[in-house]
C-alpha cells in the first residue's frame, strides 16, 4: 500500500512540474557586465536577462529559472538539444523580443545557437 502511494505521489509531482511551466521565447547575448541587477559583479555564465514583462522593477533579480527549448521560431530545423538549463536572472533586456535573453553558454546548452531565437518553457 505504501509503495502505491509513493508511486501516485511521484506521478502527481511530475505532472505538477509540467503544469507550472510557462511558454516563452529565448534569444542570447554575449556581453554580461555590467548588469542591471548587480553592476560589475559576476555570476558566471549560466545567466539571463529578463524582458519588460518579467522585470517588474528588478523584482526578478536573482531568481532562478529552469529553461527548456520546445521548438524553432525560424527556419533552423530541430534546434533543441533536449536538455534543460538553470539560469539566474542578472539583467534587464528592455524591449527584447524574447521573454528571456540567455547567455550564449546557457542558450547553447538547450539549442543550436545558429537558431538565434527559440520557443521555450520556463519555470522557477
Amino acid at each position: 500500500m505504501g509503495r502505491r502511494v509513493l508511486i501516485v505521489m511521484g506521478i502527481f509531482a511530475s505532472l505538477l512540474s509540467v503544469a507550472v511551466a510557462v511558454p516563452g521565447i529565448a534569444t542570447f547575448y554575449t556581453s554580461y557586465a555590467p548588469s542591471a541587477c548587480y553592476g560589475s559583479k559576476s555570476f558566471g555564465v549560466m545567466i539571463a536577462a529578463a524582458n519588460d514583462s518579467l522585470w517588474s522593477n528588478g523584482a526578478v533579480c536573482g531568481k532562478m529559472f529552469q529553461v527548456t527549448c520546445t521548438g524553432p521560431r525560424n527556419q533552423v530545423p530541430h534546434p533543441c538539444t533536449g536538455k534543460t538549463v538553470t539560469v539566474k536572472v542578472v539583467d534587464h533586456c528592455p524591449g527584447c523580443p524574447s521573454t528571456l535573453d540567455l547567455s550564449k553558454e546557457a542558450f547553447t546548452q538547450i539549442a543550436n545557437p545558429v537558431a538565434g531565437i527559440i520557443n521555450i518553457d520556463y519555470r522557477p
